[in-house]
């Protein structure tokens, strides 16, 4: 039941009168290990090299992320060719195709790898895979970063994307007996569990990841979501639009009912959204610094009167290790 409206005219209410608003903050939510890591090994690239320092790619999905990053001297760019003879380059926490560093190593060009661990986990199950001879059947979203950096560490024609459940009943392979799947490490945890059922159905032989490829992050915050969904009227979820995690982060709430919305900053939320809304769900996909979750709660503070409940689903203690070429930055 949406509450009861106030029927007395604007000048005849309380000067600091506003309706109350309950915020379910979910935990854990924002910042993963590997992203810290990422934007660790570009503040230290810049510390040890000096400005500027290239970084292909956006570092992670974040826009406040990038521009903190490009004001501190690192230079974003989109491929080898706009980086200088002679100047310092990082890879994102996406990973890259092997031709990459492989390429800057052939020009001399000061590189560091800020692939995510987890990523880099993924990689090499690609490579063993394909040097056992098995074709690998790899579940994820065309043209993320991830999966071209995934592709790009096997020959040509040794995969095949899957980005659907059609897509895997559909799917007719030379050789049944002789496949193996992989995933991207930021899908929903409920769609690539009925993809895989369906791969497992269809080819009983086809070999199965050592261990979930699906990274702890994505999946401690959908799980996260979940837990507080039946308790919210709505969902706010901080982060990018091309941000694969943030985006599983809204399709969670709204199957579990919750009318959800992708922001990438306060500034975005649409008050008449809200209109009805007494409990208020709020997350933050792996590459959305807390800062902004302060900024959102800060804002709903000037239109409304709030409480703020922090769920935690589970707690996360996760931290990588640095590249030996910056421990001593560190």
């Amino acid at each position: 039941m949406p509450p009861p409206s106030d029927t007395r005219p604007p000048d005849a209410r309380p000067p600091d009168f506003r309706p109350s608003l309950d915020l379910l903050i979910a935990a854990p939510r924002g910042f993963c290990a590997g992203v810290d890591r990422a934007i660790r090994i570009v503040e230290l690239s810049i510390e040890k090299y000096g400005v500027p320092v290239y970084v292909r790619h956006e570092i992670v999905h974040n826009r406040y992320v990038v521009d903190a990053l490009r004001a501190k001297g690192a230079i974003f760019v989109e491929e080898l060719d706009e980086v200088p003879d002679g100047a310092p380059v990082v890879f994102s926490a996406h990973g890259v195709p092997k031709a990459v560093p492989h390429e800057a190593a052939e020009r001399g060009l000061d590189w560091v790898d800020a692939t995510c661990p987890l990523v880099s986990k993924v990689h090499r199950q690609a490579e063993r895979l394909v040097e056992a001879g098995r074709h690998i059947l790899f579940v994820g979203h065309h043209g993320h970063p991830e999966v071209i950096g995934t592709f790009g560490q096997v020959p040509d024609g040794r995969m095949t994307l899957i980005e659907t459940a059609a897509d895997a009943e559909a799917l007719a392979p030379a050789d049944p007996a002789n496949l193996a799947f992989l995933t991207q490490t930021t899908l929903s945890v409920d769609d690539t569990a009925e993809i895989i059922a369906i791969l497992r159905r269809r080819f009983p032989a086809i070999q199965a990841p050592r261990g979930e490829d699906i990274c702890y992050a994505t999946s401690n915050r959908q799980a996260a979501v979940k837990a507080i969904a039946d308790e919210c009227d709505a969902m706010l979820v901080i982060g990018a639009p091309n941000s694969s995690n943030s985006l599983r982060l809204v399709e969670v709430a709204e199957r579990h009912g919750v009318k959800a919305r992708l922001i990438q900053r306060a500034a975005e939320v649409d008050f008449a959204w809200l209109a009805g809304v007494r409990t208020l769900g709020i997350t933050a996909g792996a590459s959305a610094p807390e800062i902004l979750v302060r900024e959102l709660v800060e804002l709903l503070a000037t239109r409304f009167a709030v409480t703020e409940r922090e769920t935690e689903a589970v707690r996360e203690q996760m931290v990588f290790k640095l590249p030996r070429s910056l421990d001593a930055a560190a």
